[in-house]
């Protein structure tokens, strides 16, 4: 019966041990951008990724103050999201976004967003959904951090809680 209780008290040490480190460090993605490109010169690459947004032949026709910048920002007034998203904003946007992977597959604006990111900001702000309207990256990155995180936490709470029972409860 010691040796039950032993092996009892050896999991549930192990296991509140992995929850605890799952919780407190769940969601935490390093943020040194480790993408690598062959070749040229970093500063070079990354020149000629901008470039990208200033190419005349890519935006040609959509309004200046809609463009995705190097910020990472669309600035899309909710009243412009029809024109928007059935124009060649829409379009030269993914244009421009294409380009830049073309040159820097890993990309990451200055809000910290991916190429990613942007692409689905897109889909869900020119979507039929509750987003429709909202191109606001930072928001869309936020809300699906915050989505993901808390899901990874209750599952493994979940888990955890079911192992903690279990090597509690006396066997019959």
């Amino acid at each position: 019966m010691a040796s039950l209780f032993t092996i009892k008290s050896w999991v549930l040490a192990v296991t509140v041990v992995c929850m605890s480190t799952f919780w407190f460090h769940s969601g935490k993605a390093d943020e040194t951008g480790t993408g690598t490109v062959v070749g040229d010169d970093p500063a070079q690459i990354v020149a000629k990724a901008l470039l990208c947004f200033n190419n005349k032949y890519i935006y040609s026709s959509c309004e200046e103050s809609y463009r995705l910048r190097a910020s990472g920002n669309l600035d899309v007034p909710l009243e412009y999201t029809n024109e928007y998203c059935a124009g060649p904003c829409l379009s030269e946007t993914h244009l421009v976004l294409n380009c830049i992977e073309n040159i820097m597959e890993h990309f990451v604006f200055y809000n910290k967003a991916t190429i990613r990111d942007i692409k689905d900001t897109i889909q869900a702000g020119c979507g039929y959904g509750p987003e429709r309207g909202h191109f606001n990256v930072e928001e869309h990155i936020e809300a699906e951090e915050n989505g993901s995180s808390r899901a990874v936490k209750s599952i493994l709470f979940g888990m955890g809680s079911v192992i903690i029972g279990l090597t509690l409860t006396p066997l019959l």
